[in-house]
């Protein structure tokens, strides 16, 4: 494992870093990366689902040996699942047994039953608490999917990194914590949360490059199937699907072939095991019959050429 302080120098030192580890990047998502980890900044990830935005965050907690802090957002996502929230319990108990020992000073009690031991830290609070590893990565998973409202919590956090709890202060991280904002695009983010990050936009890969992932992330496939794999499923993107199956799926697909030992693409093959690749039923059997056969036989004679 990499020492914590082993960020990377450079913008080709990062690519190398990643590499090393799985993540065969394009040279600006890299370069972004780097700066993001140089200038402190939040990095905002946005593309469609199954791309590696998610992947990023866990690649580099594993290469600059920080710990991973994911906070997966939901709607209805608050406070209280997400910052911190009070031990109703514990400190109910408290005062129980302050006020059998006669304990009557109201100030002095709402102080102790309001100390840390009774704070209950969720994702965010986690990520600015010291580390002796280093600060960790902060993963904000799909935003998205939380309500507006939830973005104004974040601006304290994304801006100063800091939080304050009313009745307990403001905790401030000693190191700001290396933070990775994703998002699938379901709706937009606001302006005041996107200024405070770099951002980039993560495609599909280019035919090469997703062969080259397929090639390092599913072991014992032959070089043929991996290019008819992503070659078929680069055709299929290019169709009218609900959703299109990204790089996650890509890897899905590949396994499962491997698995059913197939050789090469064929129509049998393919529709058997399309569900590997495509996760809703209105996709499946859009890709059936002639419409699979036609996408197949585009797909390798594009290949071909």
């Amino acid at each position: 494992m990499i020492a914590a302080s082993a960020v990377p120098n450079s913008v080709d030192a990062t690519l190398d870093l990643l590499l090393k580890h799985g993540y065969l990047a394009e040279r600006a998502l890299a370069t972004v990366t780097f700066l993001s980890l140089k200038m402190g900044r939040p990095l905002f990830l946005e593309g469609e689902a199954g791309v590696g935005k998610t992947e990023i965050a866990k690649v580099l907690s594993v290469a600059l040996g920080r710990k991973l802090i994911r906070l997966q957002c939901y709607e209805g996502l608050d406070v209280s699942s997400a910052v911190y929230e009070w031990n109703s319990a514990a400190q109910m108990i408290a005062i129980r047994m302050a006020e059998a020992t006669g304990e009557t000073d109201r100030e002095r009690l709402s102080h102790d039953v309001f100390a840390e031991q009774y704070l209950i830290k969720r994702p965010l609070l986690q990520a600015l608490e010291p580390d002796a590893a280093g600060a960790p990565v902060l993963l904000i998973d799909e935003l998205d999917r939380a309500d507006e409202a939830f973005e104004a919590f974040l601006l304290e956090i994304l801006s100063d990194f800091q939080v304050t709890i009313p009745e307990f202060g403001t905790v401030k991280a000693p190191k700001p914590p290396i933070v990775i904002v994703t998002s699938n695009r379901t709706r937009e983010i606001h302006d005041a949360l996107k200024r405070r990050c770099l951002y980039h936009w993560v495609d599909y890969p280019s035919a090469e490059r997703e062969i080259a992932i397929v090639k390092s992330r599913v072991s014992g496939i032959s070089a043929r199937l991996s290019e008819q794999v992503v070659a078929f499923v680069q055709a299929v993107r290019e169709e009218d699907l609900f959703k299109p199956p990204g790089v996650a799926e890509t890897l899905d697909w590949a396994t499962a072939l491997r698995e059913l030992d197939a050789k090469t693409l064929t129509p049998q093959v393919v529709g058997d095991s399309l569900g590997a690749l495509l996760k809703y039923q209105d996709d499946i059997s859009r890709m059936q019959g002639e419409a699979l056969t036609k996408t197949l036989e585009t797909a390798l004679a594009g290949k071909s050429r």
